[in-house]
């Protein structure tokens, strides 16, 4: 055989004992590794920062703003003057009111100062002269008996009697009403209420043209300028009331038996992205809104950052669950993964098994391998479609490395 020839025979033969080696060993595949690790399940939605209540402020009266006294965005204690309006008018009545209570303070103070003990006095001189006057008569009833006086002194002497008894009664008559339980003192008495109540409702309306804030808060809006005519039902202010922030989220309803009060939960606001916070599930409705397919959820903010205003638009990552050890798979190597019986194409001893899973909790595309599967098993994705449960393979894959975790603070502590 000539040299050229022996030498292609040569080449065929180990050609074919290549084939035939990689025929032997199996299709080469791609392969996911089974890993042992910690798995966080969460659940993600938007919202927005909410204030416990929002307050809408404006006048009792019809008025003229004359002072402006707070502008949007500042922070205002309770009482706190917003506005003032021109009070000319109520003050004047205020003052023509509390004249008059002053005058009938006066009133019943002459009564239990001067009028009273006058009346007295007087009831004293009536008692004393009308005991004067029946001694006068009896003397003069006795003379007139024996024939020393005539009629007409003894009708005199009947006539200063019945004065002085009538004197007497009178006398009676103006001490009781004097006095605290008397129609005079009552009369007074009523008179300073009537007027302490015209000065209190004056006074109340002269407190109107000062607008005031009813809370510690956040004025998020002003709605009147210097001059402006307002009235009774017109809004001025809208004010933010101070308390615990919130964040409300619309979460798919899908969610839903993931969800249980006190789980804690990831903040990041649209606005500022690398500032993440902590808050807490704190409300879950009860029902589902049907027409978007979702439920309320609030979300407590324990320590609120400065820059977290209402209505401000965040992003919330709320931690349903967490296994610190336990095997982990990716998702998408797990087929039938919606059906009673999942299971998965492992690599075993060069051969395609099918092998039965039970899972677990599912995170962001990975899900928890609860049996089925350990540590460092090859799993072929569904992706490699025309690997066959049976079939010859070669695992084309070695353990990812592992990504370096940065952590960032601990907003959960």
């Amino acid at each position: 055989m000539k040299p050229g020839v022996v030498v292609t025979v040569l080449v065929a033969v180990a050609a074919a004992a290549v084939l035939g080696g990689r025929a032997l060993a199996g299709k080469r595949v791609a392969a996911v590794v089974a890993e042992r690790g910690e798995l966080v399940q969460t659940v993600v939605s938007t919202g927005r920062v909410i204030s416990p209540a929002k307050v809408e402020i404006g006048s009792l009266v019809v008025g003229t703003v004359a002072e402006i006294e707070v502008r949007e965005g500042e922070r205002v204690k309770r009482d706190q003057v917003l506005a003032r309006l021109r009070d000319e008018e109520q003050r004047a009545a205020y003052e023509q009111a509390r004249a008059a209570l002053l005058e009938a303070e006066a009133r019943l103070a002459q009564l239990a100062k001067l009028s009273g003990p006058v009346a007295e006095q007087n009831l004293r001189q009536a008692e004393a002269n009308l005991q004067l006057a029946e001694e006068e008569y009896r003397r003069t009833k006795n003379l007139f008996d024996r024939g020393f006086f005539s009629q007409a002194t003894l009708d005199k002497a009947e006539r200063d009697l019945a004065n002085a008894r009538a004197a007497r009664a009178s006398a009676v008559a103006q001490s009781l009403t004097n006095q605290p339980k008397g129609a005079d003192y009552a009369l007074a008495v009523a008179r300073r209420e009537q007027a302490k109540a015209a000065a209190d409702v004056a006074r109340a309306k002269l407190d109107y043209t000062v607008i005031r804030a009813p809370a510690d808060g956040i004025v998020l809006q002003r709605l009147v300028e210097r001059g402006d005519v307002v009235q009774p039902g017109k809004l001025m202010y809208e004010l933010a009331v101070a308390g615990d922030t919130q964040v409300v989220l619309n979460v798919d309803e899908k969610n839903l038996g993931l969800l249980a009060e006190g789980q804690r939960a990831e903040v990041v606001a649209d606005a500022y992205p690398g500032k993440p916070f902590g808050a807490q599930v704190f409300y879950i409705a009860p029902g589902v809104d049907a027409q978007r397919g979702t439920v309320e959820v609030k979300l407590r903010v324990p320590e609120p950052p400065p820059f977290a205003r209402a209505d401000m638009t965040v992003s919330a990552e709320i931690v349903a669950g967490r296994h610190a050890d336990t095997v982990i798979l990716e998702s998408a190597a797990i087929r039938d993964a919606a059906s009673k019986a999942p299971w998965v194409l492992v690599a075993r001893d060069g051969r395609a098994v099918r092998q039965p899973v039970t899972l677990g909790m599912r995170g962001a595309g990975r899900t928890e391998i609860v049996d089925g599967l350990t540590d460092g098993d090859f799993v072929i994705p569904a992706t490699e479609a025309a690997v066959a449960e049976g079939a010859r393979v070669r695992v084309d894959a070695a353990p990812k490395a592992k990504k370096p975790v940065v952590k960032g603070p601990d907003i959960f502590k």
